[in-house]
């Protein structure tokens, strides 16, 4: 089984949210991952904010434990598909939330895995795999 954390998880995971934390400690990090653009979106968190000591401290250490997967031609070719899927549904997802799902989708080809987010969205797109909130 893996988890994949989109990067409102991550971000909570990094402010210390008690929630996500328990969630991430009761789960084997060999098996949390996220998608190379939750961690784009995070080192621009991080640069946007002129790379504090501490926090870039806490991104990079983050990003050595929740291992980042690549963009690969396998996750952009199910990504042509979620995004016309979603969009003759009138369920688009944001740009950025669309690649991240689309990752998900890519991975549950290979073995189980289940996205992890607090936004709402992916509940409304169809995504065809299991999403959990760990606030």
């Amino acid at each position: 089984m893996l988890w994949l954390l989109d990067t409102n998880i991550a971000s909570l995971a990094l402010r210390g949210d008690a929630a996500v934390l328990r969630r991430l400690a009761a789960v084997p990090m060999h098996q949390v991952k996220m998608s190379a653009v939750t961690q784009a979106e995070l080192l621009y968190g991080l640069a946007r904010r002129d790379h504090p000591a501490r926090l870039a401290a806490l991104v990079q250490a983050f990003i050595a434990r929740v291992e980042p997967l690549p963009w690969t031609p396998q996750v952009a070719t199910v990504y042509g598909r979620l995004r016309a899927r979603c969009e003759a549904q009138g369920t688009p997802l944001a740009p950025l939330d669309m690649m991240i799902a689309a990752h998900a989708q890519a991975l549950a080809q290979v073995e189980p895995t289940t996205l992890v987010s607090r936004d709402q969205a992916f509940a409304r797109a169809p995504l065809g795999l299991p999403l959990e909130d760990w606030t």
